[in-house]
């Protein structure tokens, strides 16, 4: 169903706000892009970054409009973890079935492409320009140097809130009536840091592969660029025994590294440089619920559902936001109060189910990934799954390679996961993880269950 074209504001250029006004543009409305930060096309990237996995519901958001082809000239695609242990060789974790992969994007240079791609439709963008208040009845937005400076105002038919966990647009809509909203920060923060390139520009550990160093309460991990460097991410307690704040000295990095990091620190340029000039960041999971307000004003990307990053899934959740919204709009043509309402009605238990899947993989990624029990798990769990494909789909392919809904990944997930532990409390389930036994038993279960 067509729509009669709308002048559309988007508050936050960042990758939701300018695929949003890829799709809008492709649709004929009037798009304005409004940001508080400088255009990140003409500034250096700001040391505090998380490469970014693209996966299925990432690719097809983008697919949808075509653009699908000239981001992968800018992602890698890596089809496994190679999981260092300490005093071990580095081993190796297949994600999916041969072909699945996620893809390693810089995040800099991936909105760079975007906000290009978005002016090249048509999208109008206003750099260096806050957004102080919302009108939310009226779609009106006023902007200004300063909270207390001369403000100017802007009238639209709608408004897009794409400004991340701390929105703008968010905090005037928090002021109604019934509007729920809670933030919670993990104890963890995080740090980026960088592995080079070799002389020849190839890649110093395999670029095939998310790099994870698990150490219990803390982690690193390293993710590959296509200029031959790694981007690295240091999980670390803010404060503890092991904390970024017991490290305050050059040294004290260095002997942190070279205890917990040794096959790595060599390679990490600069590392107590970047470890002290690159900011300490926090990481927050919000939740906030109605998105929209009448049909005026909605939500996409964190803005609704900012989660933690340890599924890899937090701007794929935000290009899946857009992608529902795109087939709504198709659906309902004009009928925008209809549109805002099954939108939030079908994204907010799936943004619900991401945010609790991505914490709990914090804590395999950083303790159960060195754990032999869990590993043994995963392994009847794959084996299971590579001769009952229909039976058995792991949690992970599910939100990762799959396009279902989070929430029935979440479900499922939580099934199969009481499932094995029935399993792994079979005797010398070590010796017959590939048995007869196993499998019949795992089946009853399932049958039990009565699992898809």
């Amino acid at each position: 169903m067509a729509q009669t074209p709308k002048n559309i504001a988007i508050i936050g250029s960042g990758l939701v706000g300018s695929l949003l006004a890829i799709y809008l543009r492709r649709i004929g409305h009037t798009v304005t892009v409004f940001d508080r930060r400088p255009d990140i096309r003409t500034i250096k990237f700001s040391g505090r970054s998380i490469n970014l996995a693209m996966s299925n519901r990432g690719w097809r958001s983008l697919d949808e409009v075509g653009i699908g082809k000239k981001i992968k000239e800018i992602a890698i695609p890596l089809d496994k973890r190679a999981m260092h242990v300490n005093d071990k060789p580095v081993y190796f974790q297949k994600y999916g079935k041969d072909g699945e992969a996620i893809w390693s994007i810089s995040r800099g240079i991936l909105n760079k492409r975007m906000i290009d791609l978005a002016e090249g439709e048509g999208a109008s963008f206003r750099f260096n320009e806050k957004v102080w208040d919302v009108d939310l009845p009226e779609a009106r937005i006023y902007t200004g140097e300063t909270e207390k400076s001369e403000w100017k105002a802007y009238d639209f038919d709608l408004i897009f809130g794409c400004d991340g966990a701390f929105s703008r647009v968010r905090h005037k809509m928090q002021r109604q009536s019934r509007f729920n909203y809670s933030q919670n920060f993990i104890d963890v923060g995080y740090k980026e840091l960088t592995i080079p390139a070799n002389e020849d520009g190839t890649h110093k550990l395999d670029n095939s592969s998310f790099h994870i160093w698990p150490r219990g309460e803390f982690m690193l991990i390293a993710m590959p660029n296509i200029d031959g460097s790694f981007t690295c991410t240091l999980f670390l307690p803010f404060e503890g025994e092991v904390s970024f704040k017991s490290i305050e000295t050059e040294d004290q990095a260095r002997e942190f590294f070279k205890k917990y990091f040794p096959n790595v620190r060599k390679e990490i340029e600069d590392l107590t440089k970047d470890f002290f000039n690159n900011p300490t960041s926090a990481m927050v999971t919000m939740k906030c619920y109605p998105w929209t307000y009448w049909n005026k004003v909605a939500l996409v990307g964190d803005s609704a559902h900012a989660i933690v990053p340890f599924y890899g899934q937090g701007m794929n959740a935000g290009f899946e936001d857009i992608y529902v919204l795109n087939q709504l709009m198709g659906k309902y043509g004009d009928d925008w109060e209809t549109i805002f309402s099954e939108y939030e009605q079908e994204r907010k238990p799936n943004a619900d189910a991401i945010a609790e899947l991505s914490y709990r993989n914090f804590v395999e990624m950083s303790s159960k990934t060195a754990d032999a029990k869990f590993l043994l798990q995963k392994k009847i769990e794959k084996h299971f799954a590579a001769k009952h494909p229909e039976k058995w789909v792991p949690v992970y392919s599910r939100v990762t390679f799959s396009d279902r809904p989070y929430a029935e990944a979440l479900a499922i997930g939580d099934m199969q996961e009481k499932i094995m532990r029935q399993v792994m409390q079979l005797p010398n389930v070590e010796e017959k993880w590939d048995s007869k036994e196993v499998e019949d038993k795992i089946l009853e279960l399932l049958t039990d269950n009565k699992a898809p």
